[in-house]
């Protein structure tokens, strides 16, 4: 027992001169932590990185165009009946109509503010039971090792063998599309990534010293994991989670197009976007291109989040 205490004492101390011993005074291990310092200087590499800061103010923008325009910009949205018997459909963008109506008579700019909604909300969700499945699976896996570890990789590696799009339109067609049964099948569609990301994570965090310390006092495993471990991948899982976000959007999209997007008179834009292809014949470009560059710009904007997020918690590209 002595052994034991002197141990975890030793290790203890050797963490404490190591955070003593850092420039900056912060901790690199243990129980997450806050600091000014560090949070500054994620700040300045993000700023230096114009175009995250122009994908974060158009991500801004987009949740307020489409969450907040509806209560300036009023449109039926919901009632075909109405929109058949009070519009014209195909109408060519105008006065009454700033963007057309489409083939029912929706007004196309209230329409993309619907399906914006739609279409944010289940990338949002979807990516955040997405991260949160694989940070955990992740983390149990590369903690524990041996063959838990390896049985539990063989599952991800089967899993990623099988083609997304095949196994997405696969889960859509067995249980019926609706609102949150795509944000379910979309979240455990996508956990796979994340798992593999935090797992190589773990495999580094779970020999460090604190971590040793804490298993010598005691610490059970559930606490070292949730307490120790993924405290300290948080910079892996939140710029996959930026990324999470996009490829949920880009799902949802290649669904919808598909005609398994969510059911009317909900929308999104995926399948505003396969509703307008059929007239694209017809020169009626309002009903397609405006739905297309909303998915374009949306997911190109959290990308360029996310690279940045990356540059700034890599340890390398921030300032001395």
């Amino acid at each position: 027992m002595r052994r034991r205490l002197s141990a975890a004492l030793t290790g203890l101390g050797a963490v404490v001169e190591e955070v003593d011993a850092s420039p900056d005074g912060a901790p690199e291990g243990g129980e997450a932590g806050t600091g000014g310092g560090l949070a500054g200087q994620f700040a300045r590499v993000f700023v230096e990185n114009k175009l995250a800061v122009a994908g974060a103010g158009f991500i801004a923008f987009s949740v307020l165009f489409c969450f907040l325009g509806p209560l300036l910009y009023h449109t039926n949205q919901t009632s075909t009946q109405n929109a058949l018997l009070f519009s014209t459909s195909n109408t060519h963008p105008g006065r009454h109509h700033l963007l057309g109506t489409d083939n029912v008579g929706f007004d196309m700019l209230g329409r993309i503010m619907y399906g914006g909604q739609v279409s944010l909300e289940i990338g949002f969700a979807a990516a955040g039971l997405a991260t949160a499945l694989g940070v955990l699976y992740g983390a149990i896996s590369g903690f524990f090792g041996g063959w838990i570890d390896a049985l539990m990789m063989r599952i991800v590696d089967v899993l990623l063998s099988v083609p997304l799009l095949f196994l997405l339109i696969t889960l859509a067609v067995i249980f019926h599309p609706s609102f949150s049964i795509l944000i379910y099948v979309i979240g455990f569609t996508s956990w796979l990534v994340p798992a593999r990301l935090v797992r190589g994570e773990t495999l580094t965090l779970r020999v460090r010293e604190y971590v040793m310390a804490v298993r010598v006092m005691g610490g059970s495993g559930p606490r070292i994991i949730l307490r120790h471990i993924i405290p300290n991948t948080v910079g892996t899982i939140v710029v996959n989670a930026t990324f999470q976000v996009a490829d949920a959007i880009l799902l949802l999209a290649a669904l919808g197009f598909v005609g398994l997007g969510v059911p009317a008179p909900l929308t999104d834009w995926g399948s505003m976007l396969a509703d307008g292809v059929n007239y694209a014949i017809d020169g009626y470009w309002w009903e397609i291109y405006p739905a297309g560059l909303a998915i374009v710009l949306v997911v190109v904007a959290f990308n360029f989040v996310g690279d940045a997020m990356r540059d700034a918690f890599e340890v390398r590209l921030q300032r001395r």
